[in-house]
């Protein structure tokens, strides 16, 4: 997160949104951003998600690590180096993305309400994270958040960089009780990678 903030193009749908409650409340950014967490967790409900070991551990680490980022990068760049680290930090949030949801073992709450809604819909992960990007961008300048050219980018290419780095790292479990549409993939030590049910055919696994 430090990376595209440092890069001062513009804020995350999901921090627009928390700017704009703030606005409208007495809360600190901090209290909000913990009061729309909650909330999304309670639309996990109907989704039938439940919380894990992942999902506390990505809310502490995020908030942590995001701290640290903004420690380690200074506040000046060009704009060049922007540019970088805005495409840098989405890419590698993509990344993140798919390797604590394709660990199994619990997604942060914005994830969890992406995987959750793809499951119930059919849909894919693409499809959908673009689609809740969207709308809470929306709600946010609704409500008086600051929007950039950053926010846009980012709305639109996370939900397709988490799809394409997700068939390298979702975790082939034995049962696959939780990814039946890999069937005919295999389990075996020539086996790629399993998929979620809502990705596309997942490229050949690398290495031999």
């Amino acid at each position: 997160m430090g990376w595209w903030t440092r890069s001062s193009l513009g804020l995350s749908p999901w921090s627009v949104l928390n700017e704009g409650l703030v606005r409208h409340t007495s809360l600190s950014f901090g209290t909000v951003s913990a009061v729309v967490g909650v909330l999304v967790l309670l639309g996990w409900i109907p989704l039938r998600q439940r919380p894990r070991f992942g999902t506390v551990a990505n809310v502490l680490i995020v908030a942590y690590c995001s701290d640290l980022g903004l420690w380690l990068l200074p506040a000046q760049f060009g704009l060049p180096a922007r540019a970088g680290l805005l495409v840098g930090g989405i890419l590698l949030n993509g990344l993140s993305v798919a390797v604590y949801v394709g660990a199994r073992c619990g997604p942060g709450p914005r994830d969890g309400l992406m995987t959750g809604a793809s499951a119930a819909t059919g849909r894919s992960l693409r499809f959908i994270r673009t689609l809740l990007e969207l709308v809470v961008l929306a709600v946010g300048r609704l409500l008086g958040g600051s929007v950039g050219i950053g926010t846009v980018l980012y709305a639109l290419a996370v939900g397709p960089a988490a799809q394409f780095f997700l068939p390298w790292f979702a975790y082939r479990g034995t049962a696959g009780r939780e990814d039946g549409a890999g069937a005919g993939g295999g389990t075996g030590p020539g086996a790629g990678p399993r998929r979620m049910p809502v990705l596309s055919p997942a490229p050949p696994a690398p290495g031999p």
